[in-house]
């Protein structure tokens, strides 16, 4: 797949990633997770939502065009947030700075108690190695509608001339895995 990647687009194949000097890092994403080599770690929290926030009205949605980002904010205390990251997103547009309706009835907590952590970059460029990964044991599931609008996402914003050969669509915007070098693989879970 990745040498249908054209060598203009944002995102070059396998063998044109070396082009940003972070991407040659040691501690680079994503990894082959083997879960049997993890280790628990007890200081790892409970990821989930608490009776201390509220679904959104205490919390700040930026939907930036690749990722959501959900920032928290506790109501006893107004310094003291949480920010949730969610890469995979659909429902919303870029700038968008709302809930999807898709996520309204959306309840983590037991999805969200079993997870891997491990420190990581960028999977798209500059590939930044400033990135602590939380991969979740348990799937979250989507409907067929969200399947449906995540396919109509392209790659562009309206109007933006294309290059030769690009369609918009997502896709072969994805990286190989790499290796795990000298990291440790933690969980939450034992």
């Amino acid at each position: 797949m990745a040498d249908s990647v054209s060598e203009q687009s944002d995102h070059k194949d396998e063998l044109n990633w070396g082009y940003e000097e972070a991407a040659n890092g040691e501690y680079q994403s994503p990894i082959n997770l083997n879960s049997r080599e993890a280790q628990y770690d007890p200081s790892l929290l409970d990821v989930g939502l608490s009776p201390n926030y509220v679904v959104c009205r205490d919390c700040e949605v930026i939907n930036d065009g690749h990722s959501v980002h959900i920032i928290l904010k506790s109501k006893s205390a107004p310094s003291d947030s949480l920010e949730q990251h969610s890469v995979q997103h659909v429902g919303g547009r870029p700038g968008e700075e709302e809930w999807s309706p898709h996520h309204s009835s959306f309840c983590a907590d037991p999805l969200l108690r079993d997870y891997w952590v491990y420190e990581g970059s960028l999977t798209t460029p500059p590939c930044s190695e400033n990135v602590t990964w939380i991969l979740y044991r348990y799937p979250l599931t989507i409907s067929q509608l969200q399947i449906e609008e995540f396919r109509r996402l392209r790659s562009h914003l309206k109007g933006a001339e294309l290059l030769e050969g690009n369609d918009g669509m997502l896709g072969d915007n994805f990286r190989p895995t790499q290796p795990l070098s000298d990291r440790t693989v933690r969980a939450a879970f034992q």
